[in-house]
């Protein structure tokens, strides 16, 4: 293949803290019980010594980098400035109050050119029709990003994307070899409905949250939402390990919390305190008083007939079990859970009662554990502060807190700052704070909460900046971080814009009564899927999409990565001007003229027409080519291959 003197695409580094042999400084790092998250605890505790915005230096790095390489918008492109004036109350308001404060000048806005494709990768997971961008930036009207963010919000792309993410986040796969937890197919294919049906329901969230908190059934098969609760289990131990497995999970994924794993080992006193000034002051019986929520319910397999040696899960309140969390192992996977010296089974302190940990609430008379435990957590305005902080970090590459599981709840009230040499966690707890009760007014609404952030202009700004950056602004998102996409995003942009859809079957998935996907967004699973094409999986899994179970999906670069774009087959077919399967993007184009053939083939994949550079680059490569069908076979290969292609800006 022959490339064409495009800006192609570059290897940025992984917009992360870059590993050290070093120490830590945290203590207890060696705990075992931090499995694949032991990087994350280590090197926050790394980054709060030496700079609390170590993460998001690494983003500014990239967004520096990314843009220096992508070409600038069409000519004639309007801009604009970030507003004089806000409403109180609002993003744009607290932003441009800490802007303000720290001296910020931001970034000027995004162009239409850039927004329609921003905004429709972020709520779509999809880039945008070629009629679709010419009609945008041709409206006139001035609230036309206001009502083309309603529009996406309404597509059904929309649920496919956030059904991947929630299924990210809730580790909806059919095993987890960490855990030895075996969902199977059919399993995994319930939650996948449950997560589609309710987003495109628009279900409150704080419904979803207790539906898989107090989640009771007798099939998993059958009963969906017992399938998120089940990640808690674990072998190797007693059930003190899975009550506490669950409550780490509860915690980490509603509460933005994960220090309650490290807490359910020991006292956060002299092994978290470089970490959370809450935890500091917070001790294993209270973690042990937040487990015992768990401790009436029975998590097991049962076999699915006599026949078949798959197996579905139970999750059903343990009748025959009336006490409370023990303290009697002395083995397993966390350390013992031993009574006080002279305490004797059936005595009172040999058992933790649940207590919640923030209000010391303990369960009514007759109600189940769990269905307290998820009352207690969506009525607590955490669930709502950590559920948009969440949310922050997937439109804006960081969190308000950041990583966004590690709160501390003691540093997060403006009104109340915490105590020398401690500091407020959040970029802006008011900000987060306001954010979390818009939400919580909304009903739980994800898809408001989405709008509110879209459509302000901190969203909006452009990730090119005009003038000098000050490292120290980095923390602020006064220009938009960029976003390397998803492998599924990069596979089903180059499957639209090539007009060459693929049609997949997926072993456990179609052949169980599910449609044949299209889009790799439309998969259930990020494991082995699809199963029909195992080129197409190995680009998305050089996209690091993660396992859902010890490997998260990130956004580095690599150098295989580079390679699939260059030289995966899932692309050069989708490049061929000939052959049985010809791409339509080139086949159906190929008596155009050179510069509108060159116009086409930009907005179709980049969703721009190109700058006078590219075109005179382009249009000479075409003019002078022995063979034109190639050089335009050529010139679509070298699209796909620029860095604006990979990333969302």
């Amino acid at each position: 293949m022959c490339a064409i003197g495009l800006s192609g695409f570059v290897l940025v580094r992984a917009q992360g803290p870059v590993k050290s042999s070093d120490s830590y400084g945290v203590a207890h790092a060696e705990c075992t019980l931090f499995g694949p998250e032991h990087d994350k605890f280590a090197f926050t505790g790394l980054n709060a010594k030496l700079s609390p915005a170590t993460h998001a230096r690494a983003l500014s790095a990239t967004t520096r980098g990314v843009s220096a390489q992508i070409a600038g918008p069409p000519p004639g492109s309007a801009t604009s400035t970030f507003g004089a004036t806000h409403q109180a109350g609002s993003i744009d308001y607290y932003m441009g109050l800490d802007w303000a404060a720290n001296g910020i000048t931001p970034a000027p806005l995004t162009t239409d050119w850039e927004f329609i494709r921003r905004v429709t990768l972020d709520l779509t997971g999809r880039i945008p029709s070629p009629a679709a961008v010419v009609a945008f930036v041709a409206d006139t009207t001035p609230t036309k990003r206001a009502v083309l963010i309603d529009s996406l919000l309404a597509k059904p792309e929309w649920v496919d994307k956030w059904t991947m993410y929630y299924g990210d986040l809730y580790l909806n796969t059919v095993s987890r070899p960490s855990t030895s937890l075996n969902r199977t197919a059919t399993g995994r294919n319930a939650f996948y409905q449950y997560l589609n049906t309710s987003l495109a329901n628009n279900k409150p969230y704080n419904q979803m949250a207790t539906e898989l908190i107090a989640s009771v059934g007798t099939n998993s098969y059958t009963d969906a939402t017992t399938n998120w609760m089940i990640n808690g289990y674990i072998t190797g131990g007693p059930a003190q390990d899975l009550m506490d497995s669950s409550t780490a999970n509860v915690f980490d994924t509603f509460m933005g919390i994960a220090h309650v794993n490290c807490l359910l080992c020991h006292n956060g006193l002299g092994h978290l305190t470089s970490l959370s000034l809450w935890a500091v002051n917070t001790t294993r019986y209270q973690a042990w008083q937040l487990s015992s929520y768990m401790s009436r319910t029975q998590i097991a397999q049962t076999g699915r007939d006599a026949n078949n040696n798959a197996t579905y899960w139970t999750l059903v309140p343990a009748k025959p079990i009336t006490v409370d969390y023990t303290l009697n192992t002395t083995s397993g996977n966390r350390p013992a859970r031993v009574a006080p010296n002279g305490c004797k089974s059936g005595q009172p302190c040999y058992y933790v009662p649940p207590q919640y940990i923030f209000t010391g609430a303990t369960p009514a008379t007759g109600t189940d554990y769990r269905t307290a435990l998820a009352q207690n957590i969506t009525n607590d305005f955490q669930f709502a502060r950590a559920s948009v902080n969440y949310m922050w970090a997937e439109f804006f590459g960081a969190g308000l807190v950041d990583p966004p599981d590690t709160f501390d709840p003691a540093r997060l009230d403006p009104n109340n700052p915490p105590p020398a040499p401690w500091t407020l966690q959040p970029v802006d707890a008011s900000l987060l704070n306001a954010l979390a009760t818009h939400f919580i007014e909304s009903g739980y609404n994800i898809k408001a909460l989405q709008r509110e952030i879209v459509n302000s202009e901190t969203y909006q700004l452009s990730s090119r900046y005009n003038g000098t950056w000050n490292a120290a602004w980095d923390p602020f998102f006064a220009r938009k971080n960029v976003r390397r996409l998803w492998g599924e995003e990069i596979h089903d942009a180059i499957a639209q814009s090539s007009g060459n859809m693929p049609t997949y079957t997926m072993t456990g998935f179609t052949d169980s009564g599910f449609a044949k996907p299209s889009y790799a967004m439309q998969l259930p699973d990020v494991m082995n899927a699809p199963t029909s094409d195992g080129n197409a999986s190995a680009l998305l899994d050089s996209f690091l999409r993660g396992n859902r179970d010890d490997q998260p999906r990130k956004p580095d670069g690599s150098i295989l990565q580079a390679l699939n774009l260059m030289n995966n087959p899932f692309i050069e077919t989708r490049i061929q001007y000939n052959g049985s399967t010809p791409a339509p993007l080139i086949a159906n184009n190929l008596t155009l003229g050179n510069t509108p053939m060159v116009n086409t083939l930009f907005i179709n994949i980049l969703s721009r027409y190109p700058t006078t550079a590219e075109m005179n680059t382009a249009v000479a490569s075409l003019t002078s080519a022995s063979n034109r069908s190639q050089a335009v076979q050529d010139l679509v290969w070298s699209i796909y291959n620029k860095v604006d292609f990979v990333f969302n800006y």
